[in-house]
């Protein structure tokens, strides 16, 4: 990572939590609950919530989207809550690998889709910070590397052929890096990454969504279409872009 792209996410935290995040009122015992994201841009966002939470008395409970994001609330020695006992969430600050025109996501490339999307939709708020890589007018104009779909093991080829029939393009099991085999999930499960042709009409992005959730041995998409409430991008001249 690039000192001005590293800028860029930690610009875009930094103001997602000094928006987003607020001190409860006296009369109000309990803080905010905030869903905890997952990613490289995420670890910015975490620390200036600490940093807040130390200098101005704030009390906020966090809920985790992967083991990372779990790891780091327990790093900046946040309080660590759950969906069970806080379904409700006031915000979810989250990252994403990619953004068009229309806020439409594509996020799971760590590979935590389905937490990311379940703590996002239980938030009241859902911001996605991103530096201004992730900027794009049309999804697939800067990431190449497709959307993350998280399926059953045993489905994973019958779904590789349902998806290229129905929408084209190559959909490839991702392979772990540091060991033998592919990634598995949090969850247990393969990701399929769905190289697709171009799709310039953002309706469509719904439709797609949809055909391929009802698949069986779907487990969810990377695709969040009509969830990200503002997106902040980090600038490469250190200031923020933000879209609501």
């Amino acid at each position: 990572m690039t000192s001005v792209i590293a800028q860029a996410k930690r610009c875009a935290a930094r103001a997602a939590v000094d928006r987003f995040v607020k001190k409860s009122p006296i009369c109000t015992q309990n803080g905010q609950v905030i869903g905890i994201g997952s990613g490289s841009t995420i670890e910015f966002a975490v620390s200036r919530l600490a940093e807040r939470v130390a200098n101005e008395d704030l009390t906020v409970s966090c809920v985790p989207t992967s083991f990372q994001a779990r790891q780091l609330i327990v790093k900046y020695n946040l309080v660590l809550t759950d969906l069970d006992r806080n379904p409700k969430l006031d915000v979810a600050i989250d990252g994403a690998d990619e953004v068009d025109c229309d806020k439409v996501l594509i996020k799971g490339g760590g590979g935590c889709l389905t937490q990311e999307k379940i703590v996002a939709h239980a938030a009241k708020t859902f911001v996605v910070i991103a530096d201004y890589t992730k900027d794009s007018e049309h999804l697939g104009q800067q990431w190449s590397r497709g959307i993350p779909i998280e399926v059953i093991p045993m489905a994973y080829v019958p779904l590789t052929n349902c998806i290229e029939s129905a929408y084209g393009g190559k959909a490839v099991l991702r392979m772990a890096k540091s060991k033998a085999g592919p990634v598995v999930t949090d969850n247990g499960n393969f990701i399929l990454d769905w190289v697709f042709d171009a799709v310039e009409n953002p309706n469509k992005w719904a439709d797609v969504n949809t055909y391929i959730k009802m698949l069986p041995g779907v487990v969810e998409t990377g695709l969040f279409v009509n969830m990200a409430d503002t997106v902040i991008f980090g600038l490469e001249d250190g200031s923020c872009k933000t879209v609501e």
